[in-house]
């Protein structure tokens, strides 16, 4: 046993979904969205150096030295997966862990909206699940893959940076691989997959050009494709897409994109004050003969038009979500205010002056 693996124990009897361990302080555990303190020594960075490499594959802690940052999967069975992060820092070492459960929930024991589980059942195109570090983009897809996996008879392959949830083989075959162990880079395995008869493809974070051109192309091949973004809003996740290719290019890229999209899948977690959790606030938008329209002529800015009238097909905007979930009292004004797009909405919620003064 590891001697870091009582740490992750903590973390599981804490409800933690993080742990930061640092040379020169305490580790600390992200609680309901929140950093506590462990009542623990002052770590000193040989100790911790000692610590954390004995979970580290060699290969790994080699690229460590030489690069100064590493990310890969750590198991302990029977308890959770942890995303590994080592990094240097001023005082020395440093390190963060995030838990991926074991048991990976449906999309109904999420919370989430009925129209995701629908979307497991697309023959092809794009999806892509948008928001900020943290908000739940692996959880979200995990469900609707397990949904696929138990409803259909394909072949599936993911492509992650590492691998987060496991994913055992029920109706579909499953084929997980880790970019830096099993491919180079996204772009090499997503090429790659292309002739590996797959129907469904999971890329776990569209980071570049190449990458987003070969996730667009296979959708537009006959392959359903779940990708991630850290983007905020439908709207700014079709314009970032299309920003990064060279202008003589965004013409074809947004008539192309148009063509491949079924959906974009904004989120936001927010922790519950009616009791212990967090729950997600959903923007959601469903590619419509319309919204594809729309995303060719490059009107982007009248999405949210469409996903106001487009309640039927399952479409809403972030700020409703989040509307429900306050007057629920599932979450605080402030909090509400805090992650809503159109801050002016959510002013009159508050009792006092917004924390965040630039954007009163």
């Amino acid at each position: 046993m590891a001697r870091i693996d009582a740490f992750f124990k903590l973390m599981n009897d804490q409800g933690a979904s993080d742990l930061h361990v640092m040379a020169g302080q305490q580790p600390a555990l992200r609680i309901r969205g929140e950093i506590e303190r462990v009542k623990y020594k002052v770590l000193d960075n040989n100790d911790l150096r000692s610590m954390i490499y004995e979970i580290a594959p060699e290969d790994k802690i080699k690229r460590f030295e030489e690069t100064g940052d590493i990310d890969f999967g750590y198991e302990i069975p029977g308890l959770a997966r942890y995303r590994c992060n080592f990094f240097m820092q001023r005082n020395g070492v440093a390190a963060v862990f995030r838990q991926i459960p074991n048991n990976i929930m449906s999309c109904e024991q999420l919370g989430l909206p009925s129209v995701i589980a629908k979307l497991a059942g697309l023959p092809r195109g794009l999806v892509i699940v948008t928001g900020p570090t943290g908000s739940g983009k692996s959880t979200t897809l995990a469900a609707i893959i397990d949904e696929a996996n138990r409803l259909r008879k394909d072949h599936i392959i993911t492509i992650e940076d590492p691998i987060e949830f496991v994913h055992e083989s029920r109706g579909c075959i499953i084929n997980q691989r880790e970019v830096g162990v099993h491919t180079k880079n996204f772009s090499t395995a997503l090429r790659g997959a292309l002739r590996e008869d797959p129907d469904i493809i999971l890329v776990g974070e569209m980071r570049d050009l190449e990458t987003m051109s070969l996730a667009i192309e296979a959708a537009n091949t006959g392959h359903l494709v779940f990708t991630t973004l850290h983007t905020s809003s439908a709207m700014s996740t079709v314009d970032r897409i299309v920003e990064v290719f060279p202008a003589a290019q965004q013409s074809q890229i947004r008539s192309n994109l148009s063509d491949s999209i079924r959906a974009v899948i904004s989120q936001v977690l927010f922790k519950r004050i009616d009791r212990k959790g967090r729950c997600p606030a959903l923007e959601i938008l469903i590619a419509t003969p319309a919204v594809r329209n729309l995303i060719r002529e490059a009107k982007t800015h009248q999405l949210s038009s469409s996903m106001q009238t487009g309640k039927k097909y399952g479409m809403q905007l972030l700020d409703d979500a989040i509307m429900t979930l306050y007057n629920r009292g599932w979450i605080s004004a402030e909090d509400s205010y805090n992650k809503a797009n159109e801050k002016q909405r959510f002013r009159p919620l508050l009792t006092s002056a917004p924390v965040d003064f630039t954007e009163a």
